[in-house]
C-alpha cells in the first residue's frame, strides 16, 4: 500500500494490484504513516483520514482484502483525529521499544483506547529503533527491565521482551535475513518483563520531557 494517503480510487487500484501481484486476497494491508499526509487544517485532516479508512472497510467487505489496519511511525498527530465515525481497523501497528519517545508511547495508547483495541490487535515495530547493532545497546543494559530468571537474557533479548509493554503489544514486527538472529529474538519470549521497573521508567521518560518542554 502507499506509504502517505491516497484518494479513494487509488487506494482501490492499490489494492487491486496487489490482488493480483499476489495472485490471492491479502490476509492484512496497511494504510501506511497516514500522518505524512495530514498536515492540512484539522477538519480536512480529519476528512482525509476518513475517506482513507471507509475505502478500506469497503474492501473488506468486496473481499479486496481479509482485514485492514494502519502502521504508523510517529503516531501523535492521530488521536485528534479519530472520532466514532471513523472504522476501526483491525490492527494497529506502531513503534515499540525502549527508544520510543514517550510522546509516541502515549499517542499509541491513546489511538488503542479511542479505537477500543484488545492488545492482540496492536503490534509493535522496530524494538531496537531500527538498528540491533547501533552502539547504544552496548551502553545501555536492558536486562534491568526483565524479572529474574534462571539464566539471564541477552542485552538484545531483553530489549526484545521488554518492548511488548512499551507500549503494551500483542506482536512485534521484526526484519532479518539472520536465522540465528531470529532464533535468538523467538527465544526471549520465555523471559517475563519487569512492568514495575517499565512503569518507572515511563515515569521519567515523562518528567524528562515535560521539563525539556518549558
Amino acid at each position: 500500500m502507499p506509504s502517505t494517503l491516497s484518494t479513494p480510487a487509488r487506494l482501490r487500484v492499490a489494492l487491486e494490484q496487489t490482488n493480483r501481484d499476489l495472485g490471492r486476497v491479502p490476509d492484512l494491508v496497511f494504510l501506511h504513516n497516514p500522518e505524512r499526509s495530514l498536515s492540512s487544517p484539522a477538519a480536512e485532516a480529519r476528512d482525509t483520514l476518513g475517506r482513507a479508512c471507509a475505502t478500506l472497510a469497503t474492501a473488506v467487505e468486496e473481499g479486496l482484502c481479509g482485514a485492514w489496519g494502519i502502521s504508523s511511525w510517529d503516531p501523535r498527530a492521530l488521536p485528534g483525529l479519530v472520532d466514532a465515525s471513523l472504522p476501526r481497523p483491525a490492527v494497529l501497528m506502531v513503534r515499540a521499544g525502549l527508544l520510543a519517545g514517550v510522546g509516541i508511547l502515549e499517542a499509541s495508547e491513546a489511538l488503542v483506547g479511542q479505537w477500543g483495541l484488545a492488545s492482540d490487535q496492536v503490534w509493535g515495530m522496530s524494538p531496537f529503533g531500527g538498528d540491533a547493532a547501533d552502539p547504544v545497546w552496548g551502553r545501555l543494559d536492558p536486562r534491568v527491565f526483565i524479572e529474574d530468571a534462571d539464566d539471564a537474557p541477552s542485552a538484545l533479548q531483553a530489549a526484545f521482551r521488554a518492548a511488548f509493554l512499551l507500549p503494551e503489544v500483542g506482536r512485534i514486527a521484526v526484519g532479518t535475513d539472520n536465522p540465528t538472529h531470529l532464533q535468538e529474538l523467538i527465544e526471549a519470549l520465555r523471559y517475563e518483563p519487569d512492568s514495575d521497573r517499565l512503569r518507572t521508567y515511563r515515569q521519567i521518560l515523562r518528567e524528562r520531557a515535560r521539563r525539556q518542554a518549558h
